[in-house]
């Protein structure tokens, strides 16, 4: 069991959080798999990364950065997304190291159901 704070930013133990999605529970809303997703990436989860991607858009494997470490993640807009929805957007600002230097990933990440459970379909990356 991990006690640390989650690395999706919310106020919680990884394994209150993010951990229990990890661990198979179904995100309720796309805020909640979009956390997850982060924390996976900061993780190196590629396992869920590809059970939470749409079918149509998933990549044969995650190419995960040598020397990437993400630091923080900030949600700026939520549209759809609830338990009554079949589709959102989640639009957040995801801060790294990469080999030292400081940047910032800016994405707004469409997601839909698939089966009843959400998944990540794809997102429009924006310059910070």
């Amino acid at each position: 069991m991990s006690h640390s704070t989650c690395p999706c930013g919310l106020a919680a133990a990884y394994d209150d959080c993010c951990g229990r999605y990890h661990a198979g529970k179904a995100a309720p809303t796309a805020e909640a798999l979009m956390r997850s997703r982060y924390t996976a990436f900061a993780r190196g989860d590629e396992a869920y990364l590809l059970r939470t991607w749409h079918p149509r858009t998933r990549p044969a494997r995650v190419g995960f950065e040598r020397g990437m470490r993400w630091t923080g993640l900030e949600i700026e807009e939520t549209t759809g997304g609830s338990p009554v929805h079949a589709e959102g957007t989640v639009t957040f600002r995801a801060r790294y190291t990469h080999r030292g230097q400081a940047g910032e990933l800016h994405e707004r990440s469409r997601f839909t159901r698939v089966e009843g459970a959400w998944v990540y379909v794809d997102g429009d990356v924006t310059s910070p």
